[in-house]
C-alpha cells in the first residue's frame, strides 16, 4: 500500500506549519502536499508550552496556538489543512527513509513517495539515562518538548500545590519552567553545572540580573553541580534529589531541561551531517538534491558569520520554513537564506531579545538595577551582537537592524555612552549611507564619498539622539 505526493514534510512542529502556509500562499494544488507527524495534533507554536500552557489562570490550550499565530499569521487548524487539500498524517512515525528511491516507510506499513522532501523532524529532549541517571519514568519527573509532556507537567503541578520542585538545567526550558512553577505557587530550586544560568548566551553580568530577580521571587540556585541519583518511595515516586556535591533536596516533583538532540537517525549514512544536524546549503538543500532540511535539525550557512550553524529557536524555524518553499517553487527568484540569529524569552514581567553573535568584547549600557538595560558585542572592530531587556517594539527592531548592518566601532567608551541611542540612530539612517564608526568626538561616517554625506550623517545622528522615546509595550503572546 502506498501513496505519492509532490511535496512531503516530515515532522509536525513549528517549521512544518509555517511551510504549509507558505505552500498555500504560493498556490500549491490540492493533493500535492503531505505532512507526516508523530504528534497526534496539527502543528502548533511550541513556545506556548513553556509559557501560556503552564499558567494557572487563562492557560493556553489548542486550538488557540496552532501555527501560525506566533507571527500574527493565520491560525492553521485541522480544518484549514483539509480545506486546502493538504494531507495530514498524524500520530504516525517513519521507520525508514530511502532518499535514492524517494520513499518513506511509516510505522503503519505505508510507503509514501515524494518528489521533494522537507525534513522538519526537529529534536528530542535529552533524557537523564543518557547521563547515567535512572528515573525518567517516575510519575513526578517531567520533561517539556511536546504537548503530551506539557499536559503531564500540568497534572503533576496540580497534584502538589505549595510543594517543592527541583528544576534540572539552567537553559531556556529550565528558566521558563521555573518561572511558571513559581507562578503556580510551587517552591523552586534550580540545579545546573555552569557558573550561571543561560550559559550559552548570557554573560555573567547579564545572568546575575536574572538570577537576582528569580531569587526575589523565591527561587533558589544550586550551581556548579549535577544530579547524581533519585530517592524513591514504595510507589516509585521521587522523594529526593541527590547531587554530586553531596547535598540532598527533598522534592514533590522534578522538571528536567538538559538539552536536546536533533532527530537525524533516518538519514545517517544517506545525507551529509554537520554540527549534529543535516547540512544544507543557502537554499536549505541537503547533499541529496530532492531533500531539504529546516528548523532545529538543519545546519545551514549563516552568511554574517561565514560559517555553518544549527540554531535551536522558533524564529529560525519560522523563517527557514518560508524560505525553503520559495527555494523549491521559485529557485530562479530565490537567493540564499540570509538569517541573523535571534533569541528571546519572556519570564515573569521580564522580556529580552538578542540578535547576532555573543563573541568579542562586551559593552553594557543602561541601568542594570532597573527594568531596561542592554549590551553590545564587538568583534574585530565591528558590532556583531546586541541584547536588550525591557525594550519597546521599535527599540528591539533597532538592535536587530544594527546587528545586521555590523557597523564599525572605533571607540567602545563612546558606544557605552550612546547606549541604545546608537542602535536607534544607525537603524534610522537611509539605506544608502556608508558604514558608520563610533569615535570619541561623535558619530561619524566612515570614509564618506562626499563632504555633504558626512555633514548630513552627523546632523541626522545628532537629531535622532535628541528624540524622546515613547515606551509602550506591544508584544506577541508567544
Amino acid at each position: 500500500m502506498g501513496r505519492a505526493f509532490v511535496y512531503v514534510i516530515l515532522g509536525g512542529g513549528v517549521a512544518a506549519g509555517y511551510a504549509a502556509l507558505e505552500f498555500v500562499k504560493k498556490g500549491v494544488s490540492h493533493g500535492e502536499l503531505c505532512i507526516i507527524s508523530e504528534e497526534p495534533v496539527a502543528p502548533y507554536e511550541r513556545p506556548a508550552l513553556s509559557k501560556g500552557f503552564l499558567l494557572p489562570e487563562a492557560a493556553a490550550r489548542l486550538p488557540s496556538f496552532h501555527t501560525c499565530v506566533g507571527a500574527n499569521e493565520e491560525r492553521l487548524t485541522p480544518k484549514w489543512y483539509k480545506e486546502h487539500g493538504i494531507e495530514l498524517v498524524l500520530g504516525t512515525g517513519v521507520k525508514s527513509a530511502d532518499v535514492k528511491r524517494k520513499t518513506l516507510l511509516t510505522t503503519t506499513g505505508e510507503t509514501i513517495s515524494y518528489k521533494f522532501l522537507i525534513v522538519a523532524t526537529g529534536a528530542r529532549a535529552l533524557k537523564l539515562e543518557e547521563f547515567g541517571v535512572s528515573g525518567s519514568d517516575a510519575e513526578n519527573v517531567c520533561y517539556l518538548r511536546d504537548i503530551a509532556d506539557a499536559n503531564r507537567l500540568v497534572n503533576v503541578m496540580q497534584s502538589c500545590p505549595g510543594g517543592n520542585a527541583v528544576v534540572i538545567g539552567g537553559g531556556y526550558i529550565g528558566m521558563e519552567c521555573a518561572a511558571s512553577l513559581v507562578i503556580n505557587k510551587i517552591n523552586v530550586t534550580m540545579v545546573f553545572p555552569e557558573e550561571h544560568c543561560m550559559a550559552r548566551l548570557f554573560t555573567t553580568k547579564i545572568a546575575n540580573y536574572y538570577e537576582e530577580y528569580y531569587k526575589s521571587r523565591g527561587v533558589n540556585f544550586v550551581k556548579g553541580t549535577v544530579l547524581s541519583s533519585f530517592d524513591f518511595d514504595s510507589n516509585g515516586k521521587v522523594t529526593a534529589v541527590n547531587l554530586r556535591d553531596g547535598s540532598t533536596l527533598s522534592v514533590d516533583m522534578v522538571v528536567v531541561g538538559i538539552g536536546i538532540r536533533p532527530n537525524t537517525g533516518l538519514f545517517e549514512g544517506q545525507l551529509t551531517l554537520e554540527k549534529g544536524g543535516i547540512k544544507v546549503n543557502g537554499m536549505l538543500q541537503s547533499s541529496n538534491g530532492s531533500v531539504y532540511a529546516i528548523g532545529d535539525v538543519a545546519a545551514f550557512p549563516v552568511k554574517a558569520f561565514g560559517e555553518t550553524r544549527r540554531l535551536e529557536h522558533v524564529d529560525s524555524a519560522r523563517k527557514c520554513a518560508k524560505h525553503v518553499v520559495a527555494a523549491i517553487l521559485e529557485p530562479d527568484k530565490t537567493g540564499e537564506f540570509d538569517y541573523i540569529p535571534f533569541f528571546y524569552s519572556r519570564i515573569f514581567t521580564l522580556s529580552w531579545q538578542f540578535y547576532g553573535d555573543n563573541v568579542g568584547e562586551v559593552v553594557y549600557y543602561g541601568d542594570m538595577s532597573g527594568s531596561a538595560f542592554g549590551a553590545y558585542w564587538v568583534s574585530k572592530g565591528h558590532l556583531v551582537g546586541a541584547f536588550l531587556e525591557g525594550g519597546t517594539k521599535e527599540e528591539y527592531e533597532a538592535i536587530a537592524k544594527v546587528t545586521r548592518l555590523r557597523p564599525a566601532i572605533e571607540d567602545l567608551t563612546e558606544l557605552e555612552r550612546l547606549g541604545l541611542k546608537f542602535a536607534v540612530s544607525v537603524s534610522q539612517k537611509p539605506a544608502v549611507s556608508p558604514p558608520v564608526e563610533i569615535r570619541a568626538s561623535d558619530l561619524l561616517l566612515e570614509k564618506p564619498l562626499y563632504a555633504w554625506h558626512a555633514t548630513a550623517g552627523v546632523i541626522i545622528a545628532a537629531s535622532i539622539a535628541a528624540f524622546a522615546y515613547f515606551y509602550g509595550k506591544k508584544r506577541r503572546r508567544w
